[in-house]
């Protein structure tokens, strides 16, 4: 095979035409053979085999920098920099899904929230111009997704300015992020790519004038003067040059040659270039292309023949969020949905089949999202914004100065919130509660099973002066954990016997970590130790009740899914000083660190957030207060 004596790109360089189509072929049988076993982004990568290839082959990596954005489209990147060992890809110890400098010095940026590679070129272009790198070059690919979002306009708005700083922008135009690609800018592409280019009927108008004789010479001199306005006609490329980039193409972006002979002119220009290059993604794999949602944007393991899925999971979060969603827009005409580019990954498909004149597709643009929901809510719509619970991070100006501040009901719907594990340290949703504790009036729900999403979501679009959040985890729903009581708004999942007077330990549980505070609890009654369980359901504002239930026990403790600094626990912690109420509290958390990727399970035990590490942890914790010595071992707790 041609590919195993891949160690490095320079050895791409001996190969010829046709072993470079043998090569892109075995990549390609490769992938699907690979991620079929592990899952992960299999279509946006067979889609650049040749692209990548051929970037490779101009670009002097790692002296010349070739980023990706989005960095799930960076597996053959992988390939071609000495990594093929995809066993274990997104696993613990393995490979990442994304690039990382930590596996090689070919890979450049490891965030992997979309629209942000043409900063990070502008960045390094500057760098190769101030220490008079002149021999160092940039290359950033960036998907036609991804150029829905603002930042990726904000860059090339700077880009343009420097007219003689060189910077190659690779577009791979695919017609899709997650699903097809919406939008202005996605029109603007589809004119580009279905529009015979103007270089290609300037050559031929070239030849023919050139043969007639006296004006013919003139004449296409005068043609040639005008071709900016000849561009405009032939292929409306002037968005781009307009900006002041040179633009070269469309491109076939499955044919290395073509792309080559582009990427040199390219990369031999002494300014800004925009490559523009056609791709279809999941090309070369039937299933991939012929699944018309996401083409296979990013699979779970597969059977490598049928691409379908080897086994069938349970209802997850984001199923039941879908189902819901559903009845509430038949319920009520003002109820509208939001997403930034991830209508199935966030479950508004079913809305969007149902409703298609209340969806809004905003592109990778979560910062317009929030602040186009702030106008609807204020026009007297109820709009439900969508999105991954990292990725709200980007829009924290909007959901506190659009939408707080003008106390606009609009809700936002956090999935894969907490630890998501295989997709590593950019996608962890662990900061979702910390930031938005700070937001004056929201309100934030922790639905801790099926039944309470649906009921929480409900009730969050009921408020109409505030914005409101309900965030739930990845994957499977747990089973249902009935309530055994009520203490003001909070849930008492368990209470201690009648006859205990004080119990020990107060057990704040947020969210889907209910199960697990459950059998904390039960791990400390074998222990001697007395516990009640609470699950507040809205973890902002903290409950009235809170305080007083805690004043009756002698220590709190808080288990939450997100970071530890500025969570649940902290919010507790201040509402108890608040209230006079001085009682010892112990807030468990995720640390507040970038977590390598693994599964959740691992992650979770990696970081100490199982039942019976906290539960050793609580048992020490009241062993003191009953006067035991620091050094004498607490009983063991299994």
């Amino acid at each position: 095979m041609l590919l195993t004596r891949i160690k490095g790109p320079r050895d791409l360089d001996r190969l010829s035409q046709e072993e470079l189509d043998q090569l892109a072929a075995e990549i390609r049988s490769f992938l699907v053979d690979a991620v079929s076993k592990t899952g992960g982004h299999l279509g946006p990568n067979l889609g650049v085999v040749e692209l990548t290839i051929a970037l490779h082959r101009v670009f002097e990596s790692p002296k010349d920098k070739v980023l990706f954005d989005t960095g799930h489209q960076a597996y053959v990147h992988k390939l071609l920099t000495g990594r093929q060992d995809f066993g274990s890809l997104r696993s613990k110890g393995g490979l990442s899904g994304y690039p990382s400098r930590a596996e090689s010095d070919h890979d450049v940026i490891e965030n992997s929230h979309a629209s942000t590679v043409l900063g990070w070129a502008d960045g390094l272009a500057k760098a190769n111009e101030v220490l008079g790198r002149e021999d160092h070059h940039v290359a950033a690919v960036i998907g036609d997704g991804a150029l829905t979002g603002g930042m990726a306009w904000e860059a090339l708005n700077n880009i343009a300015a420097a007219k003689d700083r060189p910077l190659v922008i690779v577009v791979n135009d695919n017609e899709r992020s997650y699903g097809p690609t919406i939008g202005g800018l996605a029109n603007h592409l589809a004119t580009l790519r279905t529009t015979d280019g103007y270089e290609r009927f300037l050559a031929r108008g070239k030849e023919i004038l050139e043969r007639t004789p006296v004006v013919g010479k003139p004449l296409f001199e005068t043609l040639h003067g005008a071709k900016k306005g000849l561009k405009d006609f032939i292929a409306p490329q002037g968005m781009f040059e307009d900006l002041g980039l040179k633009y070269i193409g469309p491109i076939d972006g499955h044919d290395i040659e073509a792309l080559e002979s582009a990427l040199q002119r390219a990369k031999r220009f002494s300014g800004p270039v925009i490559v523009h290059c056609l791709t279809q993604k999941g090309r070369g794999y039937e299933p991939a292309v012929q699944d018309e949602a996401d083409r296979f944007h990013a699979v779970g393991v597969i059977h490598p023949d049928t691409g379908l899925p080897v086994s069938t999971d349970a209802a997850s979060w984001t199923s039941v969020f879908a189902d819901e969603m559903v009845k509430l827009g038949k319920e009520r005409k003002d109820i509208v949905a939001i997403t930034a580019a991830m209508l199935q990954p966030v479950g508004l498909k079913k809305f969007a089949d149902a409703f298609p004149d209340r969806i809004y597709d905003v592109g990778i643009a979560e910062q317009h999202g929030a602040t186009s929901a702030a106008g609807l809510a204020t026009g007297g719509a109820h709009p439900v914004f969508a999105v991954y619970a990292t990725f709200l991070n980007r829009a924290f100006d909007q959901v506190l100065m659009d939408v707080a501040l003008h106390k606009c009901g609009v809700t936002f719907v956090l999935d894969r919130a907490g630890v998501t594990g295989t997709d590593g340290a950019s996608h962890n949703g662990m900061w979702d509660m910390s930031i938005m504790q700070v937001v004056p009036g929201l309100r934030l729900a922790a639905p801790r099973d099926a039944e309470q999403l649906r009921a929480q979501l409900r009730e969050a679009v009921e408020v109409k002066d505030a914005p409101t959040v309900v965030r739930y985890s990845k994957g499977v729903v747990g089973p249902a954990v009935p309530a055994v009581g009520k203490i003001g708004g909070m849930d008492v999942l368990r209470a201690p016997g009648a006859d205990v007077t004080r119990p020990d330990v107060l057990l704040v549980s947020v969210g889907a970590l209910a199960p697990m505070c459950l059998e904390i609890a039960d791990l400390l009654d074998k222990q001697g130790i007395t516990s009640t369980v609470v699950d507040p359901r809205w973890v902002k504002p903290v409950d009235e009740a809170l305080a007083p239930l805690a004043d009756r026990h002698r220590v709190v403790v808080t288990v939450e899914d997100n970071g530890r600094t500025g969570g649940v626990g902290s919010a507790v912690s201040q509402a108890l000083r608040d209230a006079g109420v001085d009682v010892p509290l112990r807030d468990f958390g995720i640390p507040q660190r970038f977590l390598d990727h693994a599964s959740r399970k691992e992650v979770m035990a990696e970081i100490g957030l199982t039942a019976p590490d906290i539960a050793r942890q609580v048992t020490g914790l009241v062993a003191k207060l009953d006067g035991r010595y620091d050094n004498e071992p607490a009983a063991a707790v299994d």
